[in-house]
């Protein structure tokens, strides 16, 4: 799956040459240009984007960077997006790459690291994912407390790449607990729903059998997805904090009558994003 042989040097070389794309792009606008805040977009999350200030923006598409794979996923637009919120500088990734989509994770995370190396301090994650807790319902949100990496993969796997972090970084507080509180103050500000819980990754692409849907729950998963856990290791890894919030789009408890669909996943996305967009909309310019 992907490239095999992709890591030390030559990942290094080529997380260089993103960030460097990005950083000429960048400086064109000088209010843009020392972005500390970054977030990516999960499936249907597009509307985040609107959440930057009208100006300045820039749009830089997935293709226009050089070593980024694109995106094949219906839901996922492809471009990143540098904008304001509040007068901070700040970088959207307005859709990922998946690993499922044929990436290492290496690859997969190859933009998200070209974006801290432009002096990211704080990541902002989101993603689609199934309810596994009983009480959840489709359009939920559900704050990231923990996860679990059952993906069979890890991005930091092969040589250390040293001037990001440790060999051997800590996951304890993966996700981090003042910007847990300061979601849940924008959740009592604005209205909305906040549910908590942690998510698990899997490969994917198929969804879950009912069998693993009890397991998964019996490992103490609340939601299941096929993202955020390998790009939450490389901004620790790089000592950068993270917020995590999964929008449920379906229920995968064992007692469904059929399974989850792709368009159906997208569809219910669109009736949480925007609970997730007023959400982030008190919480993002705090975040400064």
């Amino acid at each position: 799956m992907g490239d095999p042989s992709l890591g030390g040097a030559e990942l290094d070389r080529r997380i260089s040459e993103a960030t460097e794309v990005v950083r000429a792009r960048l400086a064109a606008e000088p209010a843009l240009e020392h972005p500390r805040l970054a977030a990516m977009l999960g499936s249907g999350l597009g509307g985040v984007v609107e959440l930057l200030d009208d100006e300045p923006r820039l749009r830089i598409g997935y293709d226009q960077i050089p070593n980024v794979p694109g995106s094949s996923v219906p839901g996922h637009a492809g471009e990143l997006v540098a904008g304001t919120v509040a007068g901070m500088p700040m970088l959207i990734a307005s859709g990922r790459a998946h690993p499922y989509e044929g990436y290492s994770q290496r690859e997969a995370t190859l933009l998200l690291r070209a974006v801290i190396a432009l002096g990211i301090e704080t990541l902002v994650v989101t993603n689609a994912a199934g309810g596994l807790d009983p009480a959840f319902d489709p359009g939920d949100v559900m704050l990231i407390a923990d996860h679990l990496n059952m993906s069979g993969d890890n991005p930091l796997t092969g040589p250390n790449l040293d001037r990001f972090g440790t060999r051997f970084p800590p996951m304890t507080d993966a996700y981090d607990p003042a910007l847990r509180a300061a979601a849940l103050e924008s959740a009592e500000r604005t209205g909305v729903a906040l549910r908590e819980g942690i998510y698990i990754m899997l490969s994917g692409p198929s969804y879950e059998t009912r069998a693993e849907m009890r397991m998964l729950r019996g490992l103490g998963a609340d939601a299941v997805g096929m993202s955020t856990a390998h790009e939450v290791i490389v901004a620790r890894h790089a000592g950068v904090r993270v917020l995590g919030l999964s929008l449920i789009t379906n229920k995968a408890t064992d007692d469904v009558e059929a399974g989850a669909t792709h368009d159906e996943v997208i569809e219910m996305g669109k009736v949480g994003a925007e609970r997730m967009v007023t959400l982030l909309g008190d919480l993002l310019p705090r975040l400064a």
